[in-house]
């Protein structure tokens, strides 16, 4: 009995340990007002704009460098499909302009070169 609690203290011990770590890496909070969606242990913070929309990057706290990251915006509004180009704006920001972005719309991000990966983000607007 006393060899089968042993067994089940550690099962826990390492169930615990594995859901700190799991946690470690989860959504910041959005330190621009957006929403924060985590692809690759990167933080990635969509902002609606009046223009468009501006995706910040953060990976482990601390600012992503945009520099040669480029990619694709897509928004459903219901049936409403757009696209429009994503690009660096310095710093860790990235810019997509021409897209009016409302509460219920449905985006997705496709980044090119996010640390030499591409990245599908996927974001909800409440």
């Amino acid at each position: 009995m006393n060899k089968r609690f042993m067994i089940h203290a550690g099962v826990l011990a390492l169930s615990a340990m594995s859901f700190n770590a799991a946690m470690a890496h989860g959504a910041g909070e959005p330190r621009h007002g957006g929403i924060v969606q985590v692809t690759n242990d990167v933080n990635f913070e969509l902002v609606a704009e009046s223009d468009g929309a501006t995706i910040y990057l953060v990976d482990h706290d601390e600012p992503l460098s945009s520099k040669g990251i480029s990619g694709k915006l897509t928004v459903l509004q219901g049936a409403k499909k757009i696209e429009v180009d994503v690009k660096e704006a310095g710093d860790n920001k990235l810019r997509a302009v021409g897209v009016k972005l409302g509460k219920g719309d449905k985006i997705v991000a496709v980044l090119n070169n996010v640390e030499g990966k591409t990245a599908t983000v996927r974001f909800t607007l409440h």
